[in-house]
């Protein structure tokens, strides 16, 4: 280096370390300590080799100036001037490189050559190496300079591999944030944390549609102020216990939620630990209420169907008696002899016990329904026939039945079970009226052109809203003791759908009650 150029050497050095310090981009700051190397120091060539620590060899950095061939081999720590530099962390100036029994092949035709090491924190992490194929190219005076800029660069270079560690690190934790932040929101359980004070810190997307509270307005609230109800159904106690001992638990309960729905929950509560100490807790929720219902519905079905079955069997074994009763009763009837008394009396056996025989019948219908026979059918038609069959009993109680039949085309249906439909809709109606007065009607129409409605109303009492579900359950009756079975609605609903219709109710209480049966055309 000529004796001008080290002189400006030191405001060099200033300014090589302002840029090496300024630069966090590893490919750019190797690109910068290059650059240097041949502005500032007017080297001819440049190599820079990094330790690789999981093998222990020397791999090339950077460099200009070398052929592809002396670039790509690695070197061994040892191996070489390059190896022996970072082996003692001690420049080497070799004068003649051709006395060296290891010289690893450099420039082509090099005499002289250079290498200091790269130390950084006391520790040495490559080496810096430049060659001349002039013998003397290099003197004792150009290693404290190339000794700084070394150290300078090394120290940018550790900087810059620990913010691509940083940066790695950061964008691992981001994508492991998102991941777990998706797994939040694409799984079926609620999910939801609390710190050692009972501050809600996380508040997944089902937590939000199980509850009706957005995560916005949870975090950051205190759980048991936001959701006072918690603490009465001892969720509060349980988390407690949770934070004190550091133990999971879990619980069964029924929920009312912040809407008055009535929900049933598991809810397994699990410590959030931190080196060991818990410093919070997470529950998750799993809503259970559908299959408490479905589970709840296979029982009763079971219940039913053994009911169904004992049922068949008492039906069975007293429609004989019950037939010759009848007919005993009708034939004392006819004698003449008998006094007013008796034959009131007798009157009576043959009532209750055609009662017994209806019973018995609807019994039969609900254990075992008959199969069923469609074809084309008028629905005017069979709603005439229905009428003229409880025309007598309408007439003996003194009620009207308003008819509105609109044209209606034929649908497919067993006309039988309809029948059965529209007679029991019909006593109903009956029944409802008999006692306060009123009204009944019956009215068909086509709708949408594609089903049509037969729709049977009564101005009677009404039907209690909590009750209009309640009335087509099997053995459930409005009625007083020994006027019905309960069964006649809940068989009504199951011929209709088995026309693959709808039997629905609409009523007020003190305005009276609609059924309508809607089946598709």
């Amino acid at each position: 280096m000529a004796k001008k150029d080290r002189r400006n050497l030191l405001p060099a050095l200033i300014e090589i370390g302002q840029e090496l310090a300024s630069t966090i981009d590893l490919e750019a700051l190797l690109n910068s300590i290059l650059r240097i190397s041949k502005e500032v120091f007017q080297f001819e060539n440049a190599i820079i080799r990094l330790l690789e620590p999981s093998r222990q060899v020397l791999v090339t950095a950077a460099a200009f100036g070398y052929a592809e061939e002396a670039v790509r081999p690695e070197i061994r720590v040892g191996q070489g001037v390059m190896g022996r530099v970072f082996q003692t962390g001690k420049p080497v100036l070799v004068k003649d490189v051709s006395s060296l029994p290891d010289y690893v092949p450099g420039i082509h035709g090099a005499l002289s050559e250079l290498a200091v090491p790269m130390i950084a924190r006391d520790r040495v992490i490559g080496v810096i190496n430049v060659e001349s194929p002039r013998s003397d190219a290099f003197g004792e005076e150009d290693i404290p300079p190339l000794m700084t800029m070394a150290s300078q660069a090394a120290i940018a270079i550790e900087n810059a591999r620990l913010y691509e560690d940083l940066r790695a690190v950061s964008a691992h934790n981001r994508e492991l944030h998102q991941f777990n932040s998706r797994i939040l929101r694409s799984v079926n359980l609620g999910i939801y944390t609390v710190d050692a004070d009972l501050i809600i810190t996380s508040w997944n997307r089902r937590m939000e549609e199980m509850s009706g509270v957005a995560e916005t307005e949870a975090v950051g609230r205190p759980l048991l102020d936001r959701f006072p109800n918690l603490e009465e159904e001892g969720i509060g106690l349980r988390i407690r216990r949770v934070l004190e001992r550091g133990v999971p638990e879990k619980l069964r309960l029924a929920h009312r939620n912040l809407r008055g729905q009535l929900r049933f929950q598991k809810r397994r509560l699990a410590p959030l630990k931190d080196q060991g100490a818990t410093t919070g807790v997470v529950v998750i929720v799993e809503d259970v209420t559908e299959f408490k219902q479905l589970l709840d519905q296979i029982i009763q079905s079971e219940k039913l169907a053994e009911v169904g079955r004992l049922s068949a069997g008492i039906a069975h074994e007293i429609n004989n008696p019950l037939a010759v009763i009848c007919y005993g009763a009708q034939l004392l009837q006819r004698e003449e002899s008998l006094a007013p008394f008796q034959r009131d009396l007798v009157g009576r056996i043959e009532t209750e016990a055609e009662r017994l025989k209806a019973l018995a019948g609807s019994l039969l219908s609900f254990s075992r329904p008959r199969e069923m026979t469609k074809r084309q059918t008028d629905l005017n038609e069979v709603l005439g026939d229905v009428l003229r069959l409880v025309r007598y009993e309408l007439n003996r109680k003194s009620l009207q039945v308003k008819e509105s039949f609109e044209d209606l085309p034929p649908i497919q249906a067993d006309p039988n079970k309809l029948k059965q439909v529209f007679i029991n809709l019909l006593i109903n109606a009956a029944q409802a009226v008999e006692e306060h007065g009123g009204t009944i009607s019956v009215s068909t129409r086509v709708v949408n052109g594609e089903e049509v409605e037969v729709e049977v109303a009564d101005s009677g009492p009404g039907i209690p809203k909590e009750l209009q579900e309640e009335i087509f359950t099997p053995f459930f009756t409005t009625k007083k003791e020994g006027e019905g079975t309960g069964l006649g609605l809940y068989i009504c609903r199951n011929l209709v759908r088995e026309h693959n219709g709808r039997l629905l109710v609409a009523s007020e209480p003190g305005e009276g009650t609609v059924f309508k049966v809607v089946l598709p055309i």
